[in-house]
């Protein structure tokens, strides 16, 4: 996370850089602050400049608003997961 934008009724909003992968709004995230893992949550937003968007593709900047957590700070990591059922063979 690059830097944290307070934002009037939506609450804080984090500036993030797509270092690898793609983000995507409703994805499951951990929010890691010092390597430890202090929250989990879903993205409830997704921003590109001023355009709500579907998905980010790496390299790119965009904002991030997670669901009931506004405890942002500079240097934060996000880091989206998705949960999959593997079969029992």
């Amino acid at each position: 996370m690059r830097a944290v934008f307070r934002v009037p009724r939506v609450g804080a909003v984090a500036g993030c850089f797509v270092r690898e992968g793609t983000i995507t709004r409703g994805s499951k995230v951990r929010f890691l602050r010092d390597g430890v893992v202090i929250w989990k949550g879903t993205i409830t937003s997704l921003r590109r400049f001023k355009d709500d968007v579907r998905e980010v593709q790496s390299g790119f900047e965009c904002g991030i608003g997670l669901s009931d957590f506004q405890d942002l700070k500079d240097g934060d990591v996000i880091e989206t997961y998705e949960e999959r059922e593997v079969p029992r063979t």
